[in-house]
């Protein structure tokens, strides 16, 4: 087979999207790059708090009319976001710009009411502005049988074990529990059972596409920072960075324990028909979104989202001229380096 038709081949990928407020308008635009390639098609999404809503627009979109309807619908999506109030917290300095705000003397104000009081108590309606923009945009059929899988994570408060939606579990309360941070909701429940955040468990959750579908290539869209370069002293910075870490945690367990697998079956020690040989790609932007602290996450001003998005387009832009031809063929992104400290290797 020539370079040229190789290259022209499609390739079955899974994606997986990790959580992150506002920030998962990076992804909408990692996304949109990304469907504009029809050489690739989407075969499972996992995705969890902001990656599961940006799954289950496009999900919508695209069993309504295909990729373009897919772009479409996370565009819609998003300029909702963008007009409507606190969808990803109690804005306090709503319309803002996204620089400085964490030296806003609302967000101080915020900050210390978010350490004394409980949604509980300053929410007791448990209204959520982000039930309604979901009901705008997503089709809880369109999630359940369209031509996406798609696999929603969210944690359980009691057992504090992960809680995976999928097929017929769908639905727009299954999206609230991803996304329900305690701090600032509620928790959802479902049946019964109360849920907070998916990232508590994993985020983004990657078994699922392990054991559900059948592509081989799997693309994680990471926004959290796994690194960030000196050491918080405000209490904002401290509990931040706390989050950071503890919404990493499963997934650095989950990419270690994939590069762990992977190796033995490079070193023929495992059966490779029991075992999927996963090659693994990367998407995301350190450098820049580490530029951006706790309040942003909230912040849903239209220029700042789009300014994200067009971070996304890039990121993903870059990656495709890089390793387009990488998918179907071999891993791109060293599990090892990235995963693991060098004590631990």
């Amino acid at each position: 087979m020539t370079v040229a038709r190789r290259r022209s081949k499609t390739v079955p990928v899974d994606i997986a999207l990790q959580g992150g407020g506002s920030h998962g308008a990076f992804t909408w635009g990692v996304l949109d790059a990304l469907l504009e390639d029809e050489r690739i098609v989407l075969s499972g999404v996992s995705g969890t708090s902001a990656g599961a809503l940006n799954a289950a627009v496009m999900a919508t979109g695209m069993a309504r009319n295909g990729r373009a309807g897919a772009r479409a619908a996370l565009d819609a999506f998003w300029g909702d976001v963008s007009s409507a109030n606190a969808c990803f917290g109690l804005d306090p300095f709503e319309a803002a710009n996204q620089s400085g705000l964490e030296s806003h003397p609302a967000f101080e104000w915020f900050g210390a009411l978010m350490r004394s009081v409980s949604p509980y108590q300053f929410n007791p309606l448990g209204i959520n502005p982000l039930r309604d923009v979901l009901r705008r945009h997503v089709d809880e059929t369109a999630m359940r049988t369209g031509p996406l899988s798609l696999f929603v994570n969210a944690t359980s408060v009691t057992t504090g074990q992960a809680r995976l939606f999928n097929g017929d579990d769908l639905s727009i309360d299954a999206l609230l529990a991803s996304a329900c941070l305690p701090q600032l909701f509620q928790a959802v429940t479902i049946d019964g059972v109360p849920y907070w955040d998916g990232g508590y468990s994993g985020n983004p959750a990657l078994w699922p596409l392990i054991y559900h579908t059948d592509a081989l290539d799997l693309l994680l869209v990471r926004i959290n920072p796994l690194s960030r370069a000196g050491v918080p002293t405000s209490a904002m910075d401290i509990l931040d960075r706390v989050n950071e870490i503890t919404f990493n945690a499963g997934l650095v367990g989950e990419m270690r324990a994939i590069g762990f697998v992977t190796r033995l079956l490079r070193e023929q020690r495992l059966d490779a028909g029991r075992y999927k040989s996963l090659r693994m790609h990367m998407v995301g932007d350190d450098s820049l979104l580490s530029e951006y602290g706790a309040a942003s996450k909230m912040n849903t001003d239209g220029r700042f989202l789009r300014q994200l998005r067009a971070l996304g387009r890039q990121a993903m832009q870059t990656w495709l001229q890089a390793h387009r031809s990488d998918l179907g063929v071999r891993t791109t992104v060293d599990i090892e380096a990235t995963f693991l400290t060098p004590r631990q290797l």
